[in-house]
C-alpha cells in the first residue's frame, strides 16, 4: 500500500527536507506552499509541487480535496510552515501579531481538521506538527512567535488524547537551531519594529546574535530534521516529541531546572541583550506608532 504525505512549508527548509527524505522513504509526497514555482525542482525526485495558502481556507480545502481525489487517502501531515516575526511586545502591532497566529496556528489545526475524516475511517495516520524549542522556552522579543509555538504544543497534546482512539499519532517536533532562512526573516522584522526606541539595544542585539556566523554554524541542517520526521512517522509506536537540533534538548533541560529570572539572565548573555540600559526616549516614535 503506497502511503501518501502532505508536507506544508515545503519551498524551503525543513519542509523541503521534510519532503525528500519522505520520497526517499517511499511516500507518494505532496509539497505545499505559496511559492510553488520554488519546488520545481522537487519534481525531479517523484515529489508533487502543490500551491497552498494555510489562510486561505479554500485554498486548504481545495489541496485536500485534490489528494483525496488523485491518492484516496492521506496518511501523514507534515505542518510545518511558519514564520519568526519578532519584536518588543510594546511594538509589534496587532494586525501582524494575528497573522502570526493565522499562518503558525490557525493554519495547521485547519488543515488537522479537514485530513482526520480521513484518517479516522482509514483507522490510522500520523500528524506532524513542527513547533520550536520555541515551544518550550522563551527569548526576548519573540512573544508572539513564542505564543504560537507553546499553542501548537498544547493543541497537539490535547489532539492526541482526542484521536488515539481511531489509530492516529500526533507527533510534536521541536528543532533547535536549523539552518534555513528564518533566523534572517526574524532579524529583518526585529530590526524593523524594534531595532530603535526603548527597545533599540535589545533589538539590535537580537538581531545580531539571530544572524551571526558563529550562530549559523553551530546550527544543524535541515536534512536532519527531514530524516527525525521519515524516521518518527515510519515507527510502530513514536514518540510523542523529538527535540533535536542544534541546542533543543540542553535548553529545554536549562529552562526546565533553572529557576525563571536565572534562566532570563542565561539567555540575555547568550543573547547579548545589555543589561541597564534603555532606549532613546520612552515617547519615541517606534511606540507612539502602534
Amino acid at each position: 500500500m503506497t502511503r501518501v504525505a502532505l508536507v506544508t512549508g515545503a519551498s524551503s527548509g525543513i519542509g523541503e527536507a521534510t519532503a525528500v527524505e519522505l520520497s526517499a522513504a517511499g511516500f507518494v509526497v505532496y509539497a505545499a506552499a505559496r511559492r510553488v514555482e520554488r519546488m520545481a525542482h522537487l519534481t525531479e525526485q517523484g515529489i508533487r509541487p502543490i500551491a497552498l495558502d494555510v489562510t486561505d481556507d479554500n485554498s486548504m480545502r481545495g489541496v485536500v480535496q485534490d489528494i483525496l481525489a488523485a491518492e484516496g487517502r492521506i496518511d501523514v501531515l507534515v505542518n510545518n510552515a511558519g514564520y519568526g516575526s519578532y519584536g518588543a511586545l510594546e511594538d509589534v502591532p496587532m494586525q501582524e501579531a494575528r497573522a502570526q497566529f493565522e499562518v503558525n496556528v490557525f493554519g495547521a489545526a485547519r488543515l488537522t481538521q479537514l485530513v482526520l475524516p480521513t484518517m479516522r475511517a482509514q483507522r490510522s495516520g500520523k500528524v506532524v506538527n513542527v513547533t520550536s524549542m520555541g515551544g518550550k522556552i522563551p527569548t526576548p522579543l519573540g512573544a508572539w512567535y513564542h505564543a504560537t509555538k507553546y499553542a501548537l504544543e498544547a493543541i497537539s497534546d490535547c489532539l492526541r488524547m482526542e484521536v488515539e482512539p481511531f489509530g492516529i499519532d500526533v507527533i510534536v517536533i521541536e528543532p533547535g537551531g536549523i539552518r534555513t532562512e528564518w533566523p534572517q526573516i526574524a532579524a529583518e522584522k526585529v530590526r524593523a519594529v524594534s531595532g530603535s526606541g526603548p527597545y533599540g539595544p535589545q533589538g539590535r542585539a537580537v538581531a545580531t546574535s539571530l544572524t551571526s556566523e558563529s550562530t549559523r554554524k553551530r546550527s544543524s541542517e535541515p536534512a536532519l530534521i527531514g530524516r527525525t520526521i521519515t524516521r518518527s512517522v515510519t515507527a510502530r509506536r513514536p514518540k510523542t516529541r523529538y527535540a533535536v537540533g542544534y541546542g533543543a534538548k540542553p535548553m529545554i533541560l536549562l529552562h526546565d531546572v533553572l529557576p525563571d529570572r536565572g534562566f532570563d539572565a542565561f539567555i540575555r548573555r547568550a543573547t547579548g541583550i545589555p543589561t541597564g540600559e534603555v532606549g532613546e526616549s520612552v515617547g519615541s516614535p517606534a511606540t507612539e506608532a502602534h
